[in-house]
């Protein structure tokens, strides 16, 4: 009850600040007052108003369950673990063994040693596989030789 009369009040003065803005021929001015000052009675009707309520009392009970709950805390502590876990997971999975090169060589992304050995320029995969890729290994190749 006094939710609803609050929203409309608030919504009234608006309304009445929208109508003296008008009165001194500042229309656009007016009208985005009149939006804002509607905000309140549609929060209200549509039931958000009371949604918000609703959230502030869970988000406070739940600050208070974080104080008080040593659950809680433990609860934190598996979070951070989960954490600790995947991001270790992701390192480990980034490490490969990755072939050393000769000094004054340099080895290119995906070069293996059977195509150094021989002297022979590798063909990117995509190249291999997809003829309408094979210019994009072409201007990879150019990027290379200029330090791209």
């Amino acid at each position: 009850m006094l939710t609803s009369t609050v929203c409309v009040a608030l919504s009234a003065a608006g309304l009445a600040i929208a109508l003296l803005t008008a009165y001194r021929r500042r229309f656009r001015r007016a009208t985005m007052i009149a939006a804002a000052a509607l905000l309140p009675v549609g929060l209200y009707m549509t039931g958000l108003v009371s949604l918000a309520g609703t959230v502030v009392r869970a988000v406070a009970d739940w600050a208070v369950d974080l104080v008080f709950k040593p659950s809680v805390w433990a609860g934190f502590a598996v979070l951070a673990l989960s954490v600790v876990l995947y991001v270790l997971a992701r390192v480990a999975g980034r490490r490969k063994a990755v072939p050393e090169a000769k000094p004054g060589r340099a080895v290119a992304p995906g070069a293996g040693a059977p195509a150094l050995a021989q002297g022979k320029k590798p063909v990117p995969k995509a190249a291999k596989t997809d003829p309408d890729l094979a210019e994009f290994g072409e201007i990879e190749e150019i990027l290379k030789r200029r330090g791209i």
